[in-house]
């Protein structure tokens, strides 16, 4: 692996989700572009940290087998900035459809070039956000998880 470690975290012999959870911590206080090493024997971390990336501005530049049952996984702290909304839908606590027709009502009324940033608990939003937004030519920005099952989504109007 290129890119050395800022920092070293060894979770061995912790069981999921504590090495996903653990290197959220770490990385909420590196600088943008720091690389953490992430040490676990938990054969679910790779499942939860690919997960986990894929919603956050993260990446997951590498694994490599460690000693034992161990895995080395490196992840760089991602550096972009949220979009600019113009408007905030906050809908936690409301289970889906409810965060995308609510955000298709406030869409519709938005122009061209406009960003809606919604934010929902429901933990079938990102499922549906990503189809939603595929399927009638909205732009999805980006996405992330704030929270353990707080997502927030930045949806552009074409």
């Amino acid at each position: 692996m290129n890119a050395k470690p800022t920092v070293t975290l060894d979770l061995t012999g912790l069981t999921c989700p504590a090495p996903l959870l653990g290197a959220k911590r770490v990385l909420d206080d590196l600088d943008p572009g720091q690389v953490l090493l992430l040490v676990s024997d938990c054969p679910g971390t790779f499942d939860d940290i690919s997960a986990w990336v894929k919603l956050t501005d993260h990446e997951l530049l590498a694994t490599e087998k460690g000693q034992g049952r161990r895995t080395q996984y490196y992840l760089r702290k991602g550096h972009l900035a949220p979009p600019v909304a113009n408007v905030t839908l906050d809908i936690r606590g409301v289970s889906c459809p409810g965060p995308i027709l609510e955000a298709k009502k406030l869409l519709d009324g938005m122009n061209a070039g406009e960003v809606l940033h919604l934010i929902s608990s429901c933990p079938g939003t990102p499922d549906d956000v990503r189809a939603w937004t595929r399927t009638t030519g909205l732009e999805l920005v980006a996405m992330r998880e704030t929270a353990r099952h707080v997502y927030e989504f930045f949806v552009r109007k074409k």
